[in-house]
């Protein structure tokens, strides 16, 4: 009998460390005390552990509303039947796309812009994600929705909120396409046309639906024939540094509720579309190719982590220029995040005119697997060590590592961050910063750059995917 390998096992990704319940999950107990309203939904378990029940919307509900509220100063609220989301989880997906943003693979498409800007696809009457991007980082957004309903609560909670309601901007969906295009233009017009101004046949051979041909499938997929998600949503001229989704992930409500241990909610419309979440995901890459000047980033949750591969696949076909994907994990939840971009990459590089910086950065992005991105911050020092020829000392090891190293006279910490799969940030900070070293350090910090990619950087595909 042949001897099968073991396969590695993987180690699980956690809830983002940037996130606020990294550290502090929510007390529940703690919670209770302060919210009357809580209280009730609040039970211990034989172990003496406070819980709730996680199959009582009504108690899923008051625990995001106290949560908001305590944790981020957000007043809030929804209907009964509305989509009702977890905290945690949702900050896991505003916290990757900073790490998208701040990674500086792609430029911004606006440099005189200081503030980001984000388009919420769905925002659903819960309006999660502008609420939190805007509290927690400053962003302003967009969010759109077709359903009455969900626009006049996403509305109310963006206004019961003034230190956020500027920065906030809920858009309805109009489901017309008439209205969208005038009456005598087609549903087929909408689907061939980049924009009301350049409809042409060559333009109509780049924006034609995905065909599924390269698909693995050998069933056919149902197309998706809902409401605008971009495309028609957004104006002209307008431009954003992300939009983001959490879309339906069901082709039925039977399919929704077949996890019998939550309840969070959510109507048909949020819930379900024909084809379901590949459908619904598949049209926004066609969407997102009319439309690939006016984000630097288009991102979306997925719900199953088989879906990724043909979006991957469909994602290539049309011509991105990268692809970036990521775990999402809250407790016993997984999901799923893609993300991709049709601006070319720009390296972080150094500029020779920046002696009198005290604080430097270079990106590495590395072909390798995780395994080996971890191999190498746990190597980090002997590197280290290698290039300046002496002794480095080492801090204990954290998700971001950070060591300080001599050279000659200079004195400086040197940073290694694995920001995003495949992609080392790495930072130097000049210890003394009274400006007489700087011109030193720069030209090392150089030299350690030029060193590091030599040792690891490979010409890459125009498509990079980790």
């Amino acid at each position: 009998m042949k001897n099968k390998k073991r396969r590695r096992e993987q180690p699980r990704p956690t809830i983002h460390p940037r996130n606020k319940y990294s550290e502090n999950p929510p007390d529940f107990a703690l919670l209770a005390s302060l919210y009357t309203s809580f209280n009730p939904f609040v039970f211990y378990s034989r172990d003496g552990r406070p819980r709730i029940d996680w199959t009582d919307f009504n108690a899923t509900r008051e625990l995001t509303r106290v949560l908001l509220l305590h944790d981020h100063g957000l007043d809030w609220w929804i209907p009964d039947g509305q989509l009702c989301p977890t905290v945690p989880n949702r900050s896991n997906y505003i916290h990757w796309i900073e790490d998208l943003l701040s990674s500086e693979i792609i430029p911004k498409i606006n440099s005189n812009a200081d503030n980001i800007r984000g388009f919420d696809i769905g925002t659903g009457a819960n309006c999660i994600y502008p609420l939190l991007g805007a509290s927690l980082l400053g962003w302003s957004f967009v969010g759109s929705d077709v359903m009455d309903v969900a626009f006049e609560w996403a509305e109310r909670n963006v206004k019961t909120n003034p230190q956020v309601s500027d920065l906030i901007e809920i858009r309805k969906v109009d489901t017309c396409i008439d209205a969208l295009l005038g009456e005598d233009s087609s549903k087929e017009d909408l689907l061939c046309c980049g924009s009301k101004s350049n409809c042409g046949n060559s333009i109509g051979r780049e924006l034609a639906p995905i065909s599924s041909s390269t698909r693995d499938d050998a069933v056919e997929e149902k197309s998706y024939s809902g409401p605008p998600i971009l495309f028609g949503v957004v104006r002209d001229g307008e431009t954003f540094d992300f939009c983001m989704c959490n879309p339906p992930f069901f082709e039925s409500m039977e399919e929704a509720g077949l996890n019998p241990k939550t309840s969070c909610g959510g109507t048909p419309q949020e819930m379900v579309c024909p084809g379901g979440e590949k459908a619904f995901i598949t049209r926004m890459i066609e969407d997102s190719v009319r439309l690939k000047q006016s984000f630097r980033w288009f991102t979306s949750m997925v719900g199953r982590k088989s879906n990724l591969k043909s979006l991957i696949a469909n994602l290539r076909e049309v011509g991105v220029t990268i692809v970036k994907t990521t775990e999402f994990v809250q407790g016993r939840t997984c999901r799923w995040g893609i993300a991709w971009s049709f601006i070319p990459p720009a390296r972080k590089m150094i500029s020779p005119y920046v002696a009198e910086k005290t604080n430097l950065s270079f990106m590495l992005e590395i072909t390798a697997s995780n395994e080996h991105l971890k191999g190498i911050l746990r190597n980090k020092l002997g590197l280290l060590e290698e290039f300046f020829g002496r002794d480095c000392e080492e801090k204990p090891p954290s998700y971001s590592d950070t060591t300080p190293c001599p050279s000659d006279d200079l004195s400086f910490r040197i940073t290694v961050f694995q920001q995003i799969p495949g992609t080392l940030l790495v930072k130097g900070s000049l210890q003394h910063k009274d400006g007489s070293n700087a011109g030193a350090f720069s030209s090392v910090f150089q030299q350690l750059e030029e060193a590091l990619k030599q040792k690891f950087c490979r010409e890459k595909a125009s498509v990079a995917n980790f």
